[in-house]
């Protein structure tokens, strides 16, 4: 239990002291590097929370299920999406700069990311924060100025 006897401040900075390396060794054995973010975001819970914290039988345990939980959290966070495999080039129309600039800035990301980037209707739609129906709307408003400002078919 730590001690009473020291300001705040001083009290936790010997509680690091302490319990960083047991925190950070503990929670890489169980999740791997990534425990460190963990480790150090348990450490922070503690600083915001050392009044009661400091007061526990058990601090290090307790941070220790608190990095657990931020473990959690870190399997959940989305990944970056990855970038396209390279191909050849295809041809562009040299009008298309101008198009998509004159399209609504919607409409523009929506269509560069489903078209140009190949990214699904809901990978958009998560990346925005609309609904999937919504980044459709977006994307075939889009597509059928772009055909109509082109001039292009939709054979073509």
């Amino acid at each position: 239990m730590p001690s009473t006897d020291l300001p705040a401040e001083e009290a936790f900075v010997a509680f690091f002291a302490g319990a960083e390396p047991t925190l950070r060794r503990a929670l890489i054995a169980a999740y791997g590097p990534t425990g460190r973010e963990a480790a150090a975001d348990a450490l922070a819970y503690g600083w915001e929370h050392w009044e009661r914290v400091g007061s526990m039988h058990d601090p290090i345990g307790y941070l220790y299920r608190v990095g657990q939980s931020r473990m959690r959290w870190y399997r959940r966070r989305p990944r970056a999406v990855a970038p396209p495999d390279p191909a050849p080039e295809p041809h562009l129309d040299p009008g298309l700069d101008t198009a998509l600039a004159k399209l609504t800035r919607p409409q523009r990301v929506a269509v560069v990311l489903c078209h140009g980037f190949g990214l699904t209707h809901r990978e958009v739609a998560a990346l925005l924060g609309v609904a999937p129906s919504t980044v459709q709307n977006h994307v075939e408003r889009g597509i059928a100025k772009l055909r109509s400002r082109l001039e292009v078919s939709e054979d073509a």
